[in-house]
């Protein structure tokens, strides 16, 4: 039945995300995986049609915050006011109480006000004038980020990168993909054509589904011992956290999940081992100079770390 329903869904986001199945189903695993989503890409590539189809697909309530130098971290987590009518204060709740939240251009904003992120995205709760409130459940941010250097952005400090469970990079579609793009787009929005095919409790039932997968010693150690691999490379100032082992290890078991297995071979873990774990390591100068970046320390790391033999 998993099965059957995610491909409804990539099916759905298909229509208007034209052409990049793959990163369609990435980014739905990690929904499964009940983790959150950073889309790294130039605008215009359909960052933010790609959170508007997964909405409306999973039937998620859906909100979107422009991130812009001015904006407060109470536009994200909310804020009290006093109610004249009651002289009581009553809390006003941000951007963050919804299912789905679109957290665009997070790299334009101040450092503080990304930080009023991180609480909602680790906890699944926020803290607003010493009073803790719940998230909606599922809640699972998708930011998007203008590559480093377009005017206004800064970077995102390494706390808040490590909570994001994976990171993609959309590019460009090629020339027939793009036709069809601008024909799919002739008549209507193709926005309005999505169905609903899917809802929060499917989502949450196979976020739970995910604790059965099973996951042998031998792959947890393979797991393990790639993560330790970059944290030991001269080049790599800041390797994989604990957070990010984590991370892989439910990546993989929604890899299984998608290739209707109920355990986890090296091959799930190698499939979304780069897109886990780019994102979270901080190069030296010196591997710039050798013209190197994560991804290439990260394939060097798979051909190294040799994975268990198939039991």
């Amino acid at each position: 039945m998993i099965i059957e329903q995610s491909q409804h869904i990539i099916d759905e986001v298909s229509k208007v995300f034209i052409g990049k199945d793959e990163i369609i189903k990435k980014v739905l695993m990690t929904i499964y995986a009940g983790g959150h989503i950073l889309l790294n890409d130039a605008p215009g590539t359909g960052k933010t049609t790609l959170a508007l189809a997964f909405s409306k697909a999973l039937g998620l309530d859906y909100k979107r915050i422009q991130f812009t130098t001015d904006t407060l971290p109470s536009d994200i987590v909310g804020f009290t006011m006093l109610n004249n009518e009651t002289q009581k204060f009553e809390f006003r709740s941000g951007a963050v109480f919804s299912n789905l939240l679109l957290a665009d251009e997070i790299n334009r904003t101040s450092p503080k006000t990304q930080a009023a992120l991180l609480e909602a995205m680790e906890e699944h709760n926020v803290t607003v004038d010493g009073v803790t409130y719940d998230l909606p459940h599922p809640f699972i941010t998708i930011a998007t980020q203008n590559p480093m250097g377009s005017a206004g952005t800064q970077p995102l400090p390494e706390s808040q990168l490590d909570r994001f469970m994976i990171c993609l990079s959309i590019g460009y579609p090629n020339l027939e993909k793009q036709i069809e793009i601008i024909k799919s787009r002739r008549y209507d929005n193709p926005i309005e054509r999505i169905e609903e095919v899917a809802s929060k409790e499917n989502v949450i039932e196979v976020q739970n589904y995910l604790s059965s997968v099973r996951i042998s010693d031998d792959v947890l150690k393979y797991i393990v011992l790639l993560c330790e691999k970059t944290r030991e490379i001269p080049l790599v100032e800041l390797g994989v956290s604990p957070r990010g082992v984590l991370a892989l290890v439910q990546m993989a078991k929604a890899h299984a999940v998608l290739e209707d297995r109920i355990y986890v071979i090296p091959e799930d873990v190698q499939y979304v081992f780069l897109d886990v774990c780019a994102h979270r390591m901080i190069l030296r100068p010196q591997a710039r100079v050798e013209g190197l970046d994560a991804r290439d320390i990260l394939n060097e790391i798979l051909k190294e770390v040799k994975p268990p033999l198939a039991d």
